[in-house]
């Protein structure tokens, strides 16, 4: 029989001794992942370089073996304020600390050192991709009318697939409350500095850089430093008004927040105390209104502070 790809599940939980499984359940651990997409063997194919007295080609060796995941998961709180989202384990393995205040937020920040990793089960139709001592990367990404989604890129140590019977995996209000699309309504605040532009895209690239370090008596994945960039699209406005163009030339910082979701539990803010403006490289058009696409660079100011996802 075929393997179905509808047939999957995927699960995380964070690891106490990295690259150690910690056997994330499926009434525990599921995450309702979109757009999946594995890599269960990445590295090096080595061809060994011996010489012989016809031609052909040579046999290799598989070296640097590791494994990647990518998936989007719709950005949403639990549902309750002060509860940790689903979630929360992916943001934590892509270098991000967890702060809870009981019955009131959950926030989300970068960290230099001491980064957590998680073990990820992906089981297709009875075949289990194993990926431990997984770290990664993410974007927040935004678009008017559409859903707002955390889009991961994960990377893990290489397992061999085994056989694994499919999970029943409990979702509980990942599944049952809806997403809130990006609108007037449901996204009540974007700001830069004193400015409330008129926002079409917007996305947050963690930026972080994801290394397999594959030595004798060492293999891990490292996540060895982060560059973040903001890319957005608004409406174009006086200058008057907001003048990327000046502010990009003197480099100037200027805080932004971009507030998602309504009611308790289920509010998403992203706030960056000092987003840089980078060079308007062009104007684009939509519908006959003159658009900017701006690029922005949080900037830390005492360090780990570039921008914070919280949850309340």
């Amino acid at each position: 029989m075929p393997s179905f790809w509808r047939l999957q599940a995927l699960l995380a939980k964070i690891e106490t001794v990295y690259g150690t499984d910690p056997t994330p359940t499926g009434a525990a651990n599921a995450i309702l992942a979109e757009d999946v997409r594995v890599m269960p063997m990445e590295g090096q194919d080595t061809t060994r370089g011996f010489e012989r007295p016809y031609m052909g080609a040579r046999p290799t060796i598989a070296a640097g073996l590791h494994a990647k995941i990518n998936f989007k998961v719709e950005v949403k709180g639990s549902g309750t304020a002060g509860t940790v989202p689903a979630i929360g384990v992916l943001l934590r393995s892509c270098a991000m600390a967890e702060t809870i205040v009981a019955a009131t937020s959950v926030t989300y920040n970068p960290v230099s050192s001491a980064h957590e990793s998680c073990t990820i089960y992906f089981v297709n139709d009875g075949t289990n991709y194993l990926f431990k001592g997984a770290r990664g990367t993410f974007k927040y990404v935004m678009s008017a009318q559409g859903v707002v989604y955390l889009e991961f890129e994960f990377t893990g140590l290489f397992t061999q697939p085994a056989a694994l019977a499919m999970p029943t995996a409990t979702y509980g209000t990942q599944l049952t409350q809806m997403p809130q699309v990006a609108s007037s309504a449901n996204t009540p605040t974007f700001t830069i500095g004193a400015v409330n532009p008129v926002l079409r895209s917007f996305s947050l690239d963690a930026g972080n850089k994801v290394t397999p370090r594959m030595l004798v008596r060492s293999e891990s994945i490292l996540i060895t430093d982060r560059s973040e960039m903001i890319d957005m699209q608004i409406e174009a406005v006086p200058l008057a008004t907001y003048n990327p163009f000046s502010l990009a030339a003197a480099g100037t910082a200027q805080a932004l927040s971009l507030i998602h979701g309504t009611g308790a539990g289920k509010i998403c803010t992203l706030s960056v105390p000092a987003a840089q403006v980078q060079r308007p490289t062009g104007l684009t058009e939509q519908d006959g209104i003159t658009e900017w696409p701006l690029k922005f660079v949080p900037v830390p100011t005492s360090g780990n502070d570039q921008f914070t996802i919280a949850f309340t």
